[in-house]
């Protein structure tokens, strides 16, 4: 057997350096991965994941508070982070506050907006009850347009502080809360809802309505789909 030249030698050296370089390189991280649907929803993760997860949500309701903060860790971290799985998100809008809350999620853009729903939905029994004082404490606020109590709801429970300080500037919020177009794609997802959507949160999986049920339940349905095992 013929030896191989010192060129041919340094040549496979380096070639095997390089495979192992690329070998080692890490996977995409997807639960940082945000992309935007043709009808205004989020979608975060793998945009070609084999297990879509769809979420119609309010940021008013106590279950989906509840989803949000019970399934972070293993949907976001570990489902959505592997590729496999991906979720969407459309607003089924259930009053001026939810709206409120809405716009100020979107106002944050693509990649602030899933960290920022989030914030609203952990920090939801704080500002909840300041809401529904000042509603109670302002009558007036029922004969003005849904767009107006939107802004003073959300303004008196803290949320729109709360997302000045995530980096918004007020006159960036006073523009998205201007926003016709953009406060109609919000209401558009709810009235563009599949009938049997008729509370929240409501999921479905690759377009299969899935039955009222805890993260528990629904982490178990993802997993039978092939999501990698999550809490």
């Amino acid at each position: 057997m013929r030896p191989l030249a010192a060129g041919s030698a340094v040549f496979l050296a380096a070639a095997a350096t390089t495979g192992a370089l690329v070998a080692a390189a890490p996977a995409t991280d997807w639960a940082g991965h945000a992309t935007q649907t043709t009808k205004g929803a989020f979608v975060l993760g793998n945009p070609a994941a084999p297990i879509k997860l769809v979420e119609y949500g309010s940021y008013t309701c106590s279950h989906c508070a509840e989803f949000s903060k019970s399934s972070e860790a293993a949907l976001k971290g570990q489902m959505v982070r592997s590729g496999k799985v991906s979720l969407e998100y459309r607003h089924l809008i259930r009053d001026p506050a939810d709206l409120g809350a809405a716009i100020l999620a979107r106002c944050t853009g693509t990649r602030g907006f899933f960290p920022t729903s989030a914030m609203i939905f952990a920090t939801q029994e704080t500002w909840l009850p300041k809401l529904a004082s000042y509603a109670q404490a302002h009558p007036e606020l029922d004969a003005k347009p849904g767009i107006a109590q939107a802004r003073a709801l959300v303004d008196a429970a803290g949320l729109t502080q709360a997302v000045r300080a995530r980096g918004l500037t007020p006159a960036q919020i006073n523009a998205c809360f201007a926003d016709k177009a953009g406060v109609d794609r919000i209401t558009a997802m709810t009235g563009d809802a599949p009938i049997e959507v008729q509370s929240t949160p409501t999921f479905y999986i690759n377009n299969q309505l899935q039955p009222p049920m805890a993260w528990e339940q629904l982490a178990a349905a993802l997993r039978a789909k092939g999501a990698p095992a999550g809490k």
